[in-house]
């Protein structure tokens, strides 16, 4: 195509956030990805979009805030341009507390949350029971957070690329690099870095899910067990995931996820008799920092740098998308220093 303001390199959901806040500023852009939009951890099937807990504040948990107050209409807009749906839903979350001490701790945040959450939302604390969906708890309490909200991953990633097209931009297997160039490549990118280094700037992390045919319509997503159980709005629940550094197959399923199947329907029987109808696996990047890599890219000057979402890419996206721009398009640098490239190095 003819030469563009920004070249973004990677169609997942940090580059198509990237390329869908800089055409709504009024650049022309391109997004070149051999494999297609989502083909990596950007097409997963679990979605939690679930806050850090309210303590010990930092930058990454205020942006990863402000992004998630952000959802509700990005998510809308893009639904609007692309026509697809995304299964963006803001219905909350329950985790069960194990005992005495973990209700002190959860009685302690709620005060935290009020502080730096104001009334955009609560964190509570609250009897366990009530319906089938709320998991037993052995303290007899859960905690409930109406910040939390969730979407299917895969579809929300194919209504970006939908919207980044609605709107003028390009997606293409192959193109010439012009104007502004942005690396969201995921792991390949974080490998590439590494490769350019002397020690590690980040890497993969496997993440094996699954999806059960059971109808949860508009329940809280649940956190149990160290698991995600996510109430889709196609009447399809997900659980997930494993946190797997060492693998040979990156998106084979094994007794790993059997495990996780296994736990889920422990911690909610409800779930107890659900066929599983999708087994998913892939693989997330993370940087050394465990922080998101966003700015100047350390190894190619004049060129940019979006990746590490790991667990909380789509979480993070609307803000990375506008931070980017800023930095792109005018030149303002609105990115935490924790977030700097050069954490990582």
């Amino acid at each position: 195509m003819a030469t563009v303001d920004v070249t973004v390199m990677g169609a997942g959901v940090f580059g198509l956030s990237v390329a869908y806040a800089c055409l709504l500023r009024g650049a022309t852009v391109q997004v070149i990805d051999p494999a297609g939009a989502g083909a990596g951890a950007s097409g997963g099937i679990v979605g939690a979009l679930a806050p850090h807990v309210p303590e010990n504040w930092n930058a990454k948990k205020a942006f990863q805030l402000d992004s998630l107050l952000m959802q509700a209409a990005f998510w809308r807009g893009v639904e609007d341009r692309s026509g697809l749906p995304t299964g963006y839903a803001r219905n909350g979350r329950l985790q069960p507390l194990p005992d005495a001490r973990a209700v002190d701790l959860a009685n302690a945040r709620q005060v935290t949350a009020a502080a730096l959450w104001g009334d955009n939302a609560q964190w509570t604390v609250q009897p366990a029971g009530g319906t089938d969906w709320s998991p037993p708890s052995t303290s007899g309490q859960v905690v409930f957070d109406t910040l939390s909200g969730l979407l299917h991953p895969a579809k929300a990633t194919a209504s970006l690329a939908g919207a980044v097209t609605a709107l003028g931009g390009v997606i293409t297997a192959d193109g010439t690099q012009s104007g502004h160039v942005v690396w969201a490549t995921g792991v390949a990118g974080l490998d590439t870095m590494t490769a350019q280094h002397t020690r590690m700037v980040g890497g993969g992390v496997k993440g094996q899910a699954a999806v059960l045919d059971f109808d949860a319509i508009g329940q809280p997503q649940l956190f149990a067990d160290t698991l995600h159980i996510i109430p889709h709005e196609d009447g399809t629940v997900a659980i997930g995931s494993t946190s797997e550094r060492e693998f040979d197959d990156p998106t084979g399923t094994d007794a790993a996820l059997d495990d996780i199947v296994a736990r889920a329907k422990a911690a909610l029987p409800v779930l107890r008799d659900a066929t599983v109808i999708k087994r998913w696996a892939g693989v997330r990047p993370r940087s050394r920092s465990r922080a998101p890599m966003l700015g100047e890219h350390p190894f190619q000057k004049g060129q940019f740098v979006a990746n590490g979402g790991f667990k909380i890419g789509f979480g993070m996206a609307p803000k990375v998308g506008e931070v980017m721009a800023d930095l792109i398009l005018n030149q303002q640098y609105t990115i935490p220093e924790d977030f700097r490239p050069d954490r990582s190095l």
